[in-house]
This record gives C-alpha cells, structure tokens and sequence, in this order.
C-alpha cells in the first residue's frame, strides 16, 4: 500500500475519506466539488482500492496540484476494508465521506462544520439530493425532517433517523467519537451495504447530534445497479446485521437495550424486503428463507417482543417465518404501495382475519 501522506505539522480540521473503484467517468467532478469548498481547512484522502482503470491516475494529479488531497494507493480489498483504512489514515478532527460518483455543495463541509462547533455535536447529518446527469436534475430527497433541526438531538431517544437510508456521506462525525465507541466498517468482501452497520453505531452511540435541512450531496442516481445478480452479493445485508448485534452484545448500554434492539430488528426487516426486491428471481427464495430463519430464532431467545410491531409488519414477518414461499407468492402479485394495497396484500396473505387484525394494529 503506498501513499503521498502529508506532513504532520498542522492537523486539518476535517478528514475527507473518498473511496475510489475505477470511477474515472465520475471522479473529476466529485474531486472539483471538494476543491472548491468554501470551507478550506480539510485534507482530502483518496482511497483507490485498486483501481483498473484511470482512477488512481486522476487522483494523483489532484494531489499533486492541492496540497490538501493525498492518495492511498492499495490493493482491492472491498468497501469496508478501505474505509477503516481511512479512518486509520485520517488526522482530522472530524471525518466526513464523498463517495467517488457523487459530488458535494459548494458550502456543504462548511455547514457541516458549523453545525458540529454550535452543538458540540458528536454527528451531524443533513439532506441530500438525488442526481441525474441527464438534464442535470436534482430532486430532494428529505430524511430529516425540519423540527430535528436548530437544537442537539440523543438519537437514543428521538429514533427517527434510524428508519432512513444509511447515507453517512451526507454527514460529518468527530473522529474521536467513532474511536471510543468502536465504529468502524464490517469488512466484508465486495461493495454492499457496508455503510449499514456503520451508520446503525453511530445514532445508537449518540448523545449529541445535529441536523440540517439544507442538501449536501449530489447523489448520483446514474450509476445505479438495479438488480442483486451475483450469489455472492445476495446476503452481504445479513452480514451488516450480524455485526449490528455484535456489536450491541459488546456494549453496556441498559437503558437504551431494549429500543436499540427492536431498532435494530426493525431496520433488519426493512433492509431485507428492500433487498429482497433487488434480487435476480433465482436467489429470492433462498434468501427469504434466510430471513424467516434469523426472526425465528430472535423469537426462540425471546429477544423479538411481538408488542412492538405494528399490525402489518406482524402479519408479513409471520409469514415469512412460517410460510415463506406463501409470503413471496402473494408479494410477486402485489407490486403497489398505498393503504389499499397493503390491505389487498393482507387479505391474499391471511384472510379476513389476518386483515382485520393488521388494521387494528396499523397505528402502532
């Protein structure tokens, strides 16, 4: 692994972690959004985890043109395992992350920055948008909602951040908060959800969190993939939620066990159906089956407390725990949203009864 490092005289007060993969269509933009930062004082240190194409080429030259950019240049080893490097190469105060096809607003560091010094603030987190580069359009993607926002926030308690997209690019985090509650990536190999159990730690960790309304990031829609077709992607998720309670099981945290675990089990179903929809039809089986498998077995110690679950989620989790290929039958042919569909989709699941016990529990 060889890298330019910079000097250690002056510690910059925000560590830029940019983890590269042959992203030569995209990495001049997203390097130029975080040149031109009109918050100055970062070091911008990009992670190429061996590249193939013109990635690392690219990278050099900007750090060989801005003092404040260096490269770490390293064999590939996979999402999670390049981020800890970064956070083991970074020297800032605070850590943020650009992924390589995305891009930053121009005051984004800036605000984040701010945010953290007014509310001494262990996370900030703020908005973002979507990207196309077709039309250069952007559209609003709002996780935090405005009342979040303008006070200090124990996302132990007010928990509704867990229930959005990991999207810890859109954040700045103290360096030192990240080190004493053991929050690094699972390194597993490839690029799925790694971001998961990362983002998971972070609001089960802290005291002190900051929201801002304003968007950050340009998130590149173009660059998607649509569809989970390689066997070895199909359960990376369930690798994130296996080091999730790792990781609970290691803390001393009683006041908060309860709630961190049904967040956590809560986050897991969700993430799973998301999953499950991304998969290519011949995994989707095998993967419910997995799912059914680790609730049941939540069940049997115990830890899933039924109470805690609404009346429709109730009925999905039962049946896929006891009747998964039913469960997956009945989704194939119930592709809309809305409270009619899911009312269609309870009464081809269970019946009349099954529906009438969802909607008294729908408000939970």
């Amino acid at each position: 692994m060889a890298s330019n490092a910079a000097t250690e005289t002056t510690r910059p007060i925000i560590s830029v972690l940019i983890p590269i993969y042959n992203v030569e269509k995209y990495l001049r933009q997203c390097l130029d959004s975080l040149r031109e930062q009109s918050f100055s004082d970062f070091e911008a240190i990009c992670l190429n985890d061996g590249s193939t194409d013109a990635s690392s080429t690219i990278a050099h030259e900007y750090a060989a043109a801005d003092p404040r950019f260096r490269v770490v240049d390293k064999a590939n080893s996979g999402y999670g395992a390049t981020m800890n490097v970064g956070l083991d190469e970074a020297r800032g105060t605070y850590v943020a992350v650009l992924e390589s096809d995305d891009f930053f607003y121009p005051d984004a560091l800036d605000s984040l920055h701010r945010a953290a010094v007014e509310y001494d603030a262990q996370a900030v987190k703020g908005n973002f948008t979507f990207y196309w580069t077709e039309g250069d359009r952007d559209e609003l993607h709002r996780m935090v909602e405005p009342d979040m926002c303008g006070r200090v926030v124990d996302t132990r308690e007010d928990m509704r951040i867990f229930y959005q997209k990991p999207s810890i690019w859109s954040g700045l985090y103290r360096r030192d908060f990240l080190a004493e509650n053991d929050i690094r990536f699972l390194e597993t190999p490839g690029a799925s959800y790694q971001d998961t159990s990362f983002a998971f730690k972070v609001w089960a960790s802290a005291e002190r969190a900051a929201f801002l309304e304003s968007p950050l990031v340009h998130y590149r829609q173009d660059n998607e993939a649509s569809s989970v077709n390689s066997k070895g992607k199909v359960f990376c998720v369930c690798e994130e939620y296996a080091e999730i309670n790792r990781w609970l099981d290691a803390r001393a945290d009683a006041r908060h066990e309860r709630s961190l675990r049904f967040m956590a089990q809560v986050s897991q179903y969700n993430a799973y159906l998301w999953n499950l929809d991304r998969l290519a039809p011949e995994f989707k089986m095998e993967f419910i089956e997995r799912m059914g498998r680790e609730f049941k077995a939540y069940e049997k110690t115990g830890a899933l407390d039924w109470s805690e679950w609404n009346g429709w989620r109730t009925l999905n989790l039962r049946t896929i725990m006891d009747d998964p290929e039913k469960y997956l039958r009945v989704r194939a042919r119930s592709n809309d949203s809305g409270t009619a569909a899911k009312a269609l989709f309870a009464l081809r699941l269970g019946g009349p009864k099954a529906l009438a016990q969802a909607i008294a529990g729908r408000s939970k």
